[in-house]
């Protein structure tokens, strides 16, 4: 059967999942289209969903449906006494995919994994402006600082040489940005004229092989019948890429896709009462907020930032949008995270201290600007209807409100600028389950210019989060993480708004989806019954 026919209506796919397992077909109703297919220049689990997980590996890996990490394309691993010195062994015989373009003459070693990571931190590297070179996680994580030096001590053997310990680095490894490209692939579009290909048609290790995008529309993949590891139980697998949580649904019940993402929270009993729909569910861990531009006047200010705050009704918030499904967040991580600093109280909500504290630092008449995602986030539900409700709470205090958007991509993209004006309706899930992946990657100073959509950077918060990298053990790192949840709360460089559960929607043939507590959605364990 050619790969074309996949695109036809999805039921046509159903139908042909009827037929003998071999030629099982898996549709995955997605909520966006992604950014590009190489993941290390972006942060979007959108992007994740459709590049790192079905097409790459790395050098550790999450154990599906945990956070416990394992061995992936590295064996085993080793750390120095000092923490200083990271030694990966590299897994033998490991294959790179194929595509018309190109077709490998050696398996994965040592090159692959010092190409994957030089490209990103070191400025004078061929690839280090191709597709942009924003490489967002590198930066925001420090890893510049961090990492000194990467050596080949042999073919199967790499060694990361640190500035100074680091606690999550195993962890890190797992994280999306560390997949790992490979180094023949890119020299070679490098020598053709065509390095971008290595983000538009990617080549990597993983369960499935990239045949196809049509933008804004659908992805095609293949499974990768060369896998190292365990191999992906359906043939091919498809993104239908549907925007509006509405249509998805109805794409489920008509039998044109397997699994959805992001159901609206006010289908869900609906469909926990339907027998034929599975819906599973998990309480995420993450965070929604709304994030000031603490470069540009008057969000510099704290006490306006605060007085803001205070004129949000997060509650009603809680009940229109999330509609049972989320609960008010007063910290930037999320309660289930170990070092949670649950003494800390919330900003209330009361729109007259909030006005008159506007009033008393000489803000009056204030337009600004609320950025609304364009898409649905497990954080966020609907963030136009979050940003109405927030235009109708800051009118209260006198605040006009214009509410903007744009396509997903440009708005990640657009929303880095350090003159944005207002405030931006962002989220996070966690990648690896340390603190340090909310905390530094999303407010420390290193990531200013690109994950840290609030621009802030203050150095007693900054302290604590680096000395807390360093320390060995959560019981050392834990007060100090609680200490910068204080300074975080005083400064309020963001609003927090919700932590949500987190839904999927599914057929009752899919057999082996599980929900996974970093957000991504994984499909090579994935099969369907007949």
């Amino acid at each position: 059967m050619k790969l074309k026919s996949y695109l036809a209506a999805g039921a046509t796919a159903l139908a042909l999942c009827a037929g003998s397992a071999s030629a099982q077909a898996l549709v995955y109703c997605s909520e966006g289209s992604p950014e590009g297919f190489d993941p290390a220049l972006y942060t979007a689990g959108t992007t994740f969903d459709a590049s790192s997980h079905p097409i790459y590996n790395r050098l550790t890996e999450f154990k599906v449906g945990t956070t416990e990490v394992i061995p992936g394309l590295a064996e085993s691993w080793e750390v120095s006494d000092d923490g200083m010195t990271v030694t990966f062994k590299l897994r033998q015989g490991v294959k790179f995919h194929s595509n018309d373009s190109f077709t490998p003459t050696r398996d994965f070693n040592a090159d692959d994994v010092i190409f994957s990571f030089d490209r990103q931190g070191n400025p004078d590297h061929p690839f280090h402006t191709v597709s942009g070179g924003t490489w967002e996680y590198y930066g925001g994580m420090s890893m510049p600082e961090l990492v000194k030096s990467i050596e080949k001590v042999d073919d199967y053997t790499v060694q990361f040489n640190l500035t100074r310990p680091e606690a999550p680095f195993i962890a890190n490894m797992a994280m999306d940005f560390a997949s790992i490209v490979s180094a023949e692939y890119a020299e070679a579009m490098m020598d053709a004229g065509t390095p971008e290909m290595v983000n538009q048609a990617p080549i990597g290790t993983g369960p499935f092989k990239f045949q196809a995008y049509q933008k804004d529309a659908v992805i095609r993949y293949l499974r990768n019948d060369d896998y190292w590891g365990e191999p992906a139980k359906v043939e091919a697998l498809i993104f239908a890429i549907t925007p509006d949580a509405s249509v998805r649904y109805q794409k489920v019940q008509a039998g044109e896709c397997h699994v959805m993402a992001y159901p609206n929270p006010a289908d869900i009993e609906e469909m926990k009462s339907n027998e034929d729909i599975v819906v599973m569910e998990q309480e995420g861990l993450n965070v929604g907020y709304l994030a000031y531009n603490t470069t540009m006047p008057p969000y510099d200010n704290p006490k306006v930032r605060k007085a803001l705050n205070m004129a949000i009704d997060k509650q009603a918030i809680i009940d229109v949008v999330f509609q049972g499904s989320g609960q008010i967040a007063k910290n930037p991580i999320p309660p289930t995270m170990w070092s949670y600093n649950d003494s800390i109280e919330d900003d209330p909500y009361d729109p007259e201290a909030a006005k008159a504290m506007l009033a008393e630092e000489g803000v009056t008449d204030l337009n600004m600007k609320i950025w609304a995602m364009p898409v649905q986030r497990p954080y966020n539900p609907n963030a136009r209807r979050m940003a109405e409700l927030m235009q109708e709470d800051f009118a209260k205090i006198g605040v006009t409100v214009e509410i903007v958007s744009y396509e997903w991509g440009e708005y990640l993209s657009r929303s880095r600028a350090l003159d944005r004006d207002g405030a931006i309706l962002l989220g996070w899930t966690g990648d690896n389950g340390d603190p340090d992946n909310f905390l530094a990657v999303l407010l420390g100073c290193d990531g200013r210019e690109n994950s840290n959509r609030a621009q802030w950077c203050h150095e007693p918060f900054e302290e604590l989060i680096q000395k807390a990298k360093v320390l060995p053990t959560q019981a050392e790192r834990a007060p100090l993480y609680e200490e910068a949840q204080v300074i975080f709360k005083e400064q309020a460089p963001w609003a927090t708004i919700a932590h949500s559960v987190v839904y999927m929607t599914m057929r009752p043939e899919v057999d082996g989806y599980v929900v996974h507590p970093l957000g991504g959605h994984i499909f090579n364990q994935v099969g369907l019954s007949n």
